[in-house]
Order: structure tokens, then sequence, then C-alpha cells
């Protein structure tokens, strides 16, 4: 069998240079690479990527290797259907490691063609480091070596309004090109780079956050013969994604007569403030993980898709994200049920094993931020508790205990947390128990026992639960609640 390479593919196209993409990890290819290959290959698009290695050390040498090909394998369910397909990415035409080859970094500001820069170098990348103090050499945080990337473009195209590129960070942080523009300013301005170029900066080069989806387990290692056996060549960059994928960029009309998203059937909109999507993902996908994921565990399921395809859990999750998460957030109801019914798809994904006990590390901070809003505000809304909500709530107080029936619960959060629910776990009171969590300020950063019922309703479902398990104990307190 032959290493993947353009001659063995048989592929001799060139593209232009239309992208730099900082970061050549999973993640970037099996999202952003893979929407510009179909774009290339249904629109016309004609774009090429070099990918520049964000840190001392990747995957740049396997990438020259095959000359920037690999096949991404995509697998998952789709309205209730199987898909299980793969795709050879061919649209990176050049990578580089600027830590070893500055000047190929730095060359890729002449290129007439380039448009846009699109990076993915994790959620600690955006970042200010204040050692990077110029860039005669390397600089060591990304910001900064956008910085130095623009000003040698500036600098060759003299200031050409036509120039400037059009930046889609896809970091996991919220106002993620705004951060990044405010950082490129900050070294401008510590650069002595002067007014002409912080003026080009902000007129002639265009910043968008964005929100970015998609479930990448990388490179099957476990299961590699399995992959390897549906090709006709070795590829050593095999990367493995589910189906589903989402990306929500805020812009207009300009941006896509850029880049025309809008020409492929892909998830990606652009949008005037992609805020409500944001919170939609938080609220129902990130939100559904943490309600369900401690009731599933005293249900004694063990993955995902193991408590969706529970009679009991199943139900459960689809009453707590249509009945109440969906009926508090502030988009049309076909909006929501179809982000909803799409999530469910990625829980029921036979490709992937999504251990329950993984999601549930640091559930209490998890729970503040992706859960208790919708429970408030249903609250608010409806003048009454969610039944559901307010299960998983005591659900998680349960589980903070530790022990399940002489088992050990995979309990992983702060010391000072677990310490104290060690210590509250001590009392005979369920109510006791319930006051002390529920009005916790630190927990919560505020004192929900104020919520009317609040406390009455997570002790008698603290009691239940221990009384009954958890099946008898949701069905008993939905009659009591209702």
């Amino acid at each position: 069998m032959n290493n993947l390479n353009r001659k063995t593919a048989n592929i001799t196209t060139k593209l232009p240079i239309k992208v730099v993409q900082f970061g050549e990890g999973n993640f970037l290819r099996a999202f952003v690479d893979y929407i510009i290959d179909r774009l290339n290959t249904d629109t016309g698009f004609n774009a090429g990527v070099a990918v520049v290695q964000p840190l001392n050390g990747g995957l740049i040498p396997l990438l020259n290797e095959q000359d920037g090909l690999y096949t991404l394998f995509m697998r998952g369910i789709k309205k209730g259907n199987i898909i299980d397909e793969n795709r050879l990415i061919s649209c990176i035409q050049k990578a580089i490691n600027p830590y070893s080859d500055y000047d190929d970094y730095l060359a890729l500001a002449q290129e007439e063609s380039l448009e846009f820069l699109i990076s993915n170098t994790t959620e600690s990348g955006i970042a200010y480091d204040p050692s990077d103090t110029g860039f005669d050499s390397c600089p060591s945080s990304f910001p900064a070596k956008v910085t130095a990337l623009l000003y040698k473009r500036f600098q060759h195209f003299n200031g050409a309004s036509n120039k400037g590129l059009t930046i889609i960070p896809c970091e996991l942080i919220n106002y993620n090109a705004e951060t990044l523009k405010g950082i490129i300013l900050k070294y401008t301005a510590d650069w002595n780079l002067g007014q002409d170029f912080m003026a080009w900066i902000e007129e002639h080069n265009s910043f968008h956050n964005t929100l970015v989806d998609r479930i990448v387990p990388g490179y099957p290692k476990d299961d590699i013969e399995s992959y390897e056996e549906k090709l006709e060549y070795k590829d050593k960059l095999i990367v493995s994604a589910e189906i589903f994928l989402l990306w929500v960029i805020e812009g207009d009309e300009k941006l896509l007569a850029k880049i025309p998203f809008n020409k492929i059937d892909e998830s990606i909109l652009v949008v005037k403030d992609m805020q409500p999507y944001r919170n939609r993902k938080v609220r129902i996908l990130n939100g559904a993980h943490t309600g369900f994921v401690t009731v599933a565990l005293l249900h004694g399921n063990t993955t995902v898709k193991e408590a969706m395809d529970d009679s009991f859990m199943g139900s459960f999750i689809q009453k707590m994200v249509y009945d109440e998460i969906g009926r508090v957030l502030p988009m049309p109801k076909s909006e929501v049920d179809s982000f909803s019914e799409e999530v469910f798809d990625r829980f029921r994904n036979p490709f992937i094993k999504h251990l329950l006990a993984s999601i549930a590390l640091n559930s209490l901070s998890k729970f503040k931020v992706r859960v208790l809003p919708s429970l408030l505000a249903y609250s608010e809304k409806y003048g009454k508790l969610p039944v559901n909500l307010t299960f998983s709530l005591a659900c998680l107080i349960r589980f903070y205990k530790g022990d399940w029936h002489g088992k050990q619960l995979p309990v992983q959060d702060d010391p000072q947390i677990v310490d104290f629910f060690a210590k509250i776990w001590k009392s005979d009171s369920y109510t006791e128990i319930s006051q002390k969590v529920v009005s916790n300020k630190e927990f919560w950063g505020s004192d929900l026992s104020l919520t009317k019922g609040l406390v009455k309703a997570v002790a008698d479902a603290l009691q239940l639960i221990d009384a009954f398990g958890i099946e008898e104990a949701q069905k008993q307190l939905s009659e009591e609640m209702n």
C-alpha cells in the first residue's frame, strides 16, 4: 500500500493561497479545512490553505510528508439514519513551522491571493504575552505572530486598502475576534508600529466573532485497522469526527460575498449577533449534558448513548430539554426544537463512546452556568418550578455525597467543594442539606433559597431518591409538583 501524497493520489492542481490557518490539529482539519474543501469542490472557491504551527512542536512534518493530504471520516446519526463516510481533504497547499522557518512564515504576507486568517490555538491561545517585545525572531504568542504577519503585509503592499484580511478565529472563548483584535492593537502600540498601521488594522481588516461546534475524536488509534481497510493508501493523519457541525459567524452580506458559506448545505450561519446561538448551545447541548449526567449516573448508566437509549432516561432528557429548557429560550420554537433534535442525534451517535464520568467533572460550576439560568427563567416565567431541572439539582446534590448503594461515584471537583458536601451529608435532615446547598452564594452567585419552593422541592426529591431510587423518585416528585 502506497503512502498518501499528491503523486500517489494523482492530484496535480495547485491552489492559490487564500487562507492562513493557525493550527494543524484535529479540530481545524475536521472542521475548517473540510468546509474549505467543500467550498472548493462545490462552489469553485479555489482556495488553498497555508497551515502555520502555533506551538514549537506539532504535525507540520507529517503534513508536509503527505503534501497536506489526509482523510476525514465522518460518522454518526442524522435524522435517525446512520452515516459513515470519508473524504480526502486536499485544500492544504503548504505547512510551515514558524519557529524553524520564520522567513517562510513572514513570506506569507506577500501572497497576492491571501484574504483570510483562521485560527484555533485553544482557549489559552488568544492571550497577551509581555515577553513578546518585537518580531525580529518568531514571537511566542499567537496574537504577536499575527501582528508581525499583518505588519509585513502592510509594509509590502504599502498599506493598500484591498490587502487587509478577513480574520475568523475559532477559539472557544466568547468574543474571540474582538479579544484578538484588542491584543493585536496592544502589540502595535507596544512595538511602536505607527498610527498608519493601526488605522489600516482598524479600517481595512475585518474581525468576526464565532461559535464552533463539532466533536472530533481525532486519530482513531484504538480502531485504526477498521479505518485503514477502507482506504487504498497509507494515511498517518486520519481524523475522525461526528457528522454534526455548527459554525456561527458574526458578519453580513459582505462576508458571504468573500466566502460563499451559504452555497453549501452545512450548518454555517452568518448573523449580526451570535450571542443567542451561543446561549442556545450552552443551554441545550451543554445544559442537557450537565442536567442529566448525575441523574444518569445514579440511575446506573455509564455513557451518553446508553442514557439516551434507556426508556426512563431518554424520556427524562427529552422532557427536560423540550418542556423546560427550550420553553425559556428567546428564539423561535421551531429553531430551538430543530437544534434539540440534532443534539439528540449526537447523543445517540454509536461511533462515539462519551463516558458520563468524564462529563461529570466539576459538575457544580457547570450547573451554575449551563442549567441554573434555565431553572430560574422557567420559575420566573411560569410562576412554578420546572420538575425535571429541579430533580436534576437534587441529583447533583446527592451525587456529591460520593457513594451510592455501596459504590463510589466519580466525583471530581475542587477539594473545598467536595469537603463541603462531605460535611453537610453528615446531617440526617434533607431540609437542612437542601437549605445549606441552595443558599450557598459562593456556589450560585446568589441565595437560591429565595426562589419560592426550591428548598422544599429539593429536600423532597433527596428524600425520595434515597427511599425509592431515581426512577420512582422522579415520578413521585412530578406528581407532587404538578
